[in-house]
């Protein structure tokens, strides 16, 4: 922001907050001790998390809202009808990253086009003698979550998440549970990397770019893995990127805390002025210098992503447009149910019991907040 800088004379004070950083940010707050502007997920839950209502500043009526691309600018930082945060960067999809030289060896010429075209594709690999899918279940295992959302998206579209967020369905009923029942019959189907239970995130990326398996369902934060071990020329050779869902190729999309950020109330008019300014020079001139700096795509319709940004990463971005919201982006509150996936792989819970763990922690978080009817 030394463009900033340079035109208004003030000074930026950039902070580091330790992990865990969601908790951190709130404890601060809870104290008073609020920052000016911070980066956190904008979605409705972790809105809450923060209560909007009472520490951040409505961004309703921005300048920079127009320059949005049409398909992006509602798609999230929006509570009870309020805008409380400002989208920066491309929102994660959940969706299947392949190894484009492993399909190509394998005599696959096109990307599967729903569901039961994706799980051909994997048996077909498998026969052909290459490892379909890789993920992880040792240490943390937050990905393992993708499968069961992607799964989810014609039913997230359909209603799914404001059924459960009004206790009218529940994770062990048919739908959600059916999911995760899916993603469990994969497992024991041996469509995975065999070191399953113990591979962990950093065994990911150079699984797939070294074609030991042909492709994994994962979200941006993935592709900055693959960029740290290859170029943008290898990435755009090896790696492409397809959304995928039952009936058809729709994303299911979960913004992460380094997409957005928020404006905090602080009681100071000068310095929340300060903020607004900020943000609209961040989101306006300095926008164009900013994707550049950051080699990221663009979020804004009059001004192009840099070109050494990989084609994958444009794919990511287009398939937002008609995207879905996971189960982070639509949800009151968001229960553990990567860990208790977690507990699946390693065979101390059956599905029906992640089912079961999952839905016992939704009602108990939001109960917590006050959600009626629970």
């Amino acid at each position: 922001m030394e463009g900033f800088e340079e035109l208004t004379g003030a000074e930026i004070d950039v902070q580091t907050i330790p992990d865990p950083y969601e908790q951190s940010v709130q404890t601060r707050v809870a104290t008073g001790d609020k920052p000016d502007l911070a980066f956190w997920q904008p979605t409705a839950s972790q809105l809450t998390a923060l209560n909007a209502s009472q520490n951040l500043q409505s961004l309703e009526g921005a300048p920079w809202l127009d320059a949005y691309d049409p398909a992006l600018r509602d798609i999230t930082g929006i509570l009870d009808d309020t805008r409380y945060a400002a989208l920066i960067s491309t929102p994660a999809v959940e969706g299947v990253y392949y190894n484009k030289e492993v399909f190509a060896e394998a005599g696959i010429t096109e990307t599967p086009e729903n569901w039961d075209e994706f799980l051909q594709t994997a048996r077909d690999l498998k026969a052909a003698g290459v490892t379909p899918f890789f993920d992880f279940g040792g240490g943390t295992p937050w990905a393992t979550q993708w499968w069961v959302q992607v799964q989810l998206a014609d039913a997230a579209t359909d209603g799914l998440w404001d059924r459960v967020n009004a206790g009218e369905e529940k994770f062990t009923d048919p739908t959600i549970l059916g999911a995760i029942e899916g993603y469990n019959d994969l497992i024991e189907e041996g469509l995975f990397n065999e070191n399953l239970r113990t591979a962990t995130f950093e065994d990911q990326g150079p699984a797939l770019l070294a074609g030991e398996a042909a492709m994994t369902v994962q979200v941006n934060s993935f592709f900055g893995q693959l960029q740290s071990l290859a170029d943008t020329e290898e990435l755009d050779e090896k790696i492409g990127f397809f959304p995928i869902s039952p009936s058809g190729n729709v994303g299911t999309f979960i913004p992460d805390q380094a997409n957005a950020v928020v404006a905090f109330t602080t009681g100071d008019a000068e310095r929340e002025a300060a903020t607004r300014q900020l943000l609209s020079y961040w989101l306006g001139d300095g926008y164009p210098a900013f994707v550049e700096a950051q080699s990221t795509v663009s979020l804004q319709s009059d001004v192009p992503s840099p070109a050494g940004v990989p084609q994958a990463l444009l794919d990511v971005s287009a398939s937002l447009g008609d995207s879905v919201g996971s189960m982070q982006a639509l949800a009151i509150v968001n229960p553990d149910l990567y860990l208790n996936l977690g507990d699946m792989i390693q065979g101390t819970q059956t599905p029906q019991q992640v089912a079961e763990t999952t839905q016992s922690q939704f009602e108990e978080l939001a109960g917590a907040i006050g959600a009626s009817g629970f």
